[in-house]
């Protein structure tokens, strides 16, 4: 498996095509894909952390880590997206799984579970979002 760039478009066309229960990014800062054999089977994006108040300049977001199926792929995005991180000087990098998930491509990078978020929409009357099925679900707040 080799780890490649991607531009954020190409990113989220992936994850409209592959993801389970999200839509694709609004924005972000950076993505990556992933490949075996000349066929792309990842992409990550990072972005800042939905949550205003996580976001204090040190803190990036992985907004999505989306694959199509291929053993190990999660961890290899996840364990990547880590060191890019890192790199760039962030000093905390969160994600976000939905309870019912088992957070295993987490656990074999390091993650750690730091808090159980309730469901929340992201809407309000300054900033209109389109909500998504996902957003009535209750999550865990990783830490990697």
């Amino acid at each position: 498996m080799e780890i490649r760039p991607i531009h954020l478009k190409e990113a989220n066309d992936f994850v409209r095509k592959y993801h389970r229960h999200n839509d694709s990014t609004q924005g972000g800062k950076f993505a990556i894909s992933l490949w075996k054999d000349e066929k792309m089977i990842g992409v990550a994006i990072a972005g800042r952390p939905v949550a205003r108040n996580l976001d204090d300049g040190f803190t990036v977001e992985i907004l999505r880590v989306c694959t199509d199926g291929t053993k190990n792929a999660n961890s290899k995005l996840y364990g990547t997206m880590r060191k890019i991180c890192k790199l760039m000087g962030y000093k905390k990098i969160i994600t976000y799984t939905l309870q019912e998930e088992s957070g295993s491509s987490l656990l074999a990078v390091g993650a750690e579970i730091v808090a159980e978020v309730n469901p929340q929409e992201w809407n309000n009357n300054k900033r209109k979002r389109k909500s998504q099925s996902v957003y009535k679900q209750y999550k865990f707040r990783w830490e990697l």
